[in-house]
C-alpha cells in the first residue's frame, strides 16, 4: 500500500513547528522509522507531515557532569557510537544495539523512539529505569517529565497537541552503581517478547537502591522499585525471589508470537539474570 495524501512542511524553527503542529491531523516526522511504515499501511493518515530535520538545537549531545543531555533529533546510531556513552550511561549503551538493525538506527532518532511509546521500546525502558527526565516544549512553554511517566498506554504519551519532545537528560553513572539489559526476540531486530533493564546501587554486601524495568509484558514499559524486596532477605540478595515476584505482578497478553505464560516465564528468568549481572557490574565500580 501507499500512504494517503498529505501536505509536507519543513520548518526551520521550533516556533514554526509548533504553529504547524497545531493544525488538525498534523504529525511530527523525526527519523520516520516507525511513522513512515505506519503511513504506508494507512494505520495513520496525517493531514500534514512536519519534518523536524531543519529545526536547530535538537541534535545536541553533551556531557553535563551529573547528566548527559541528548537532543531529540540525535540519531540512535550517533548516540551508540558516541565514545563516552558506555562509560557515562552504560545502561543506554547496552540497550541501543537491541533496537532494530543498524540501518534502522542510522535514521531513527532518540526523541522519536521515546515519543512513539511502543510497549517494546528499549530506549524508553532504559531511560525510565535510570530515572531520566524528558523535556517537552510547546506554545505554552517548556516542561519536564520523568521518563517513567511519559507513556500512558500503547503509543500514547503525555505530550500534548502542538508539543514536541525536545531532549532527554540521562543520569550519569556513579560509584557503586551497576546496570544490565537483556531481551528475548524471535530474531535479533524483531520486537522483543520480553525485555528487562536493571539499575542498582551497592552498599557493602547489600543493595542500597534497585529498579527493574520490563518491556513487552504490558501496554507500556513499566518500572518497579525492588529495593525493599532485596533488603528483606537478611542472608543477602536473592535475585530469583525478585524474579518470581515480578513475574507474578506483570499481566502480559498472548499473541501469535508468544503466550502470556511464556512471557511471564521470560520475565522471571531475565529479571533474575539481569539483577545478578548488575550486582557484579556495581562491584566493579565500588571503591
Amino acid at each position: 500500500m501507499k500512504a494517503a495524501s498529505f501536505a509536507y512542511e519543513r520548518p526551520d524553527s521550533l516556533e514554526a513547528a509548533f504553529d504547524l503542529l497545531g493544525a488538525p491531523g498534523a504529525k511530527a516526522l523525526a527519523g520516520g522509522q516507525s511513522l513512515v511504515p505506519m503511513m504506508a499501511m494507512r494505520l495513520v493518515r496525517p493531514s500534514v507531515l512536519v519534518d523536524l530535520a531543519r529545526v536547530p538545537g535538537l541534535t545536541e549531545l553533551r556531557d553535563e557532569g551529573e547528566h548527559v543531555h541528548v537532543g531529540a533529533m540525535t540519531r540512535q546510531r550517533v548516540l551508540e557510537r558516541w565514545e563516552p556513552l558506555a562509560r557515562r550511561v552504560p545502561l543506554v549503551g547496552a540497550a541501543l544495539p537491541w533496537i532494530g538493525h543498524r540501518e534502522i538506527r542510522n535514521r531513527g532518532t532518540v526523541g522519536g523512539s521515546l515519543a512513539h511509546a511502543d510497549p517494546a521500546a528499549e530506549l524508553l525502558l532504559a531511560s525510565a529505569t535510570l530515572g531520566a527526565e524528558v523535556t517537552v516544549d510547546g506554545p505554552d512553554g517548556e516542561r519536564t517529565l520523568p521518563a517513567a511517566e511519559l507513556a500512558t498506554g500503547p503509543f500514547q504519551t503525555r505530550i500534548g497537541a502542538g508539543e514536541l519532545l525536545t531532549s532527554v537528560r540521562l543520569p550519569a553513572v556513579r560509584d557503586g552503581e551497576g546496570f544490565a539489559f537483556d531481551e528475548v526476540a524471535r530474531r535479533h531486530g524483531d520486537f522483543a517478547l520480553c525485555g528487562v533493564a536493571v539499575a542498582l546501587r551497592r552498599r557493602g554486601d547489600g543493595v542500597q537502591r534497585a529498579r527493574v524495568g520490563l518491556l513487552g509484558v504490558g501496554p507500556a514499559p513499566q518500572v518497579h522499585d525492588v529495593t525493599e524486596l532485596l533488603q528483606a532477605n537478611g542472608s543477602g540478595p536473592r535475585w530469583g525471589a525478585v524474579g518470581e515476584e515480578l513475574a507474578e505482578r506483570v499481566e502480559p497478553s498472548g499473541d501469535m508470537h508468544a503466550s502470556a505464560g511464556y512471557r511471564r516465564r521470560l520475565a522471571r528468568v531475565l529479571v533474575t539474570r539481569c539483577l545478578e549481572r548488575a550486582w557484579r557490574d556495581a562491584g566493579e565500580r565500588t571503591p
